[in-house]
């Protein structure tokens, strides 16, 4: 996809799908759109939508609310790729929005996502308030409307979101529960499944109970539905795994220089079901998690000790 206008590309009307909804998985592939407050949010689940678009031959689309004109305090090392004064407020809050944007549609050309829906929503600052945002910052209305419109044309499988804990950006909680929100306003039969992923070390193992005040955010679950490892090997010798995918692109988005050091930090990607979903979530879910365990399409099984899942 080619880079859009400012608004066009959350505009942009999809073909319509030709399949029944949900149908078993063995007979279509899954769908599922990314749901995130800021550009480079779609590293939390990069590995993960990878593997599905490019190795499962799903489909992955993407929502960004915000245009992250807030990360201008770490594009220092950027000034000199794009020749401009990025740390300078006024500066890089005018011109971010646009290299941030192409830094998103280049990473996504790396994952394999398909569409790109960018909200425009302001990127005011750091917060730990979902309510900053939900209440004063962003035009939720809209952002609530065209959610609505997004999952009622695309029918999607799945909407993946950032896990909404309390230590987490207000902005990645909000863009969570207006997902949440959106979700829980579809027709049963229509309904995705919501997921809230966060990338971690393969030896933590923190629970998640839910946003004190959100009943929406309760999981079904404290442990994680499935966690996919990102040093899962395959190809010659074993000499690949889905961390380089994770660095590629990290990379792309040399606009926040403090994210570059993200680039191997995490081991894996948990995922957690939210409790308020349709009837088949479970079900749907543990498909899901089934057809990632599988050894990546063209390449040799993996022999090293991590699995690409666990359950």
């Amino acid at each position: 996809m080619s880079a859009l206008s400012r608004r066009d590309a959350g505009r942009m009307m999809l073909a319509p799908v030709v399949s029944s909804l949900h149908a078993a998985p063995a007979e279509r592939p899954w769908k599922v759109l990314l749901v995130v407050a800021h550009p480079d949010d779609e590293y939390y689940f990069a590995a993960t939508a990878y593997r599905i678009a490019g190795e499962l031959n799903g489909i992955v689309d993407q929502v960004v609310i915000t245009n992250g004109e807030g990360g201008y305090k770490y594009s220092a090392l950027a000034e000199r790729i794009y020749g401009i004064p990025l740390t300078e407020e006024s500066s890089g809050r005018s011109r971010l929005p646009e290299i941030r944007r192409r830094e998103t549609l280049a990473a996504g050309r790396i994952l394999g996502i398909r569409n790109h829906y960018f909200f425009d929503e302001r990127d005011l600052r750091f917060t730990l308030s979902a309510d900053e945002a939900l209440s004063e910052i962003w035009h939720c209305d809209s952002v609530r409307t065209r959610l609505r419109q997004i999952l009622e044309r695309e029918r999607y499988d799945f909407i993946f979101t950032v896990l909404p804990r309390e230590s987490t950006h207000g902005h990645h909680q909000a863009a969570t529960l207006l997902a949440l929100e959106a979700a829980g306003q579809s027709e049963e039969a229509r309904r995705p499944v919501v997921l809230g992923a966060e990338p971690a070390r393969a030896h933590e193992t923190e629970l998640f109970a839910g946003l004190p005040g959100f009943a929406a955010s309760r999981p079904a679950h404290l442990q994680p539905d499935f966690t996919f490892d990102r040093r899962q090997s395959f190809g010659y010798q074993d000499a690949l795994d889905y961390e380089i995918v994770v660095r590629w692109v990290i990379a792309e988005h040399k606009s926040q220089g403090k994210f570059q050091n993200d680039a191997g930090r995490h081991d894996v990607e948990r995922f957690w079901r939210f409790a308020a979903g349709p009837r088949d979530a479970a079900a749907r879910t543990a498909e899901l998690a089934r057809q990632l365990r599988r050894s990546p399409s063209a390449a040799a099984p993996a022999r090293n000790p991590h699995h690409a899942l666990s359950a």
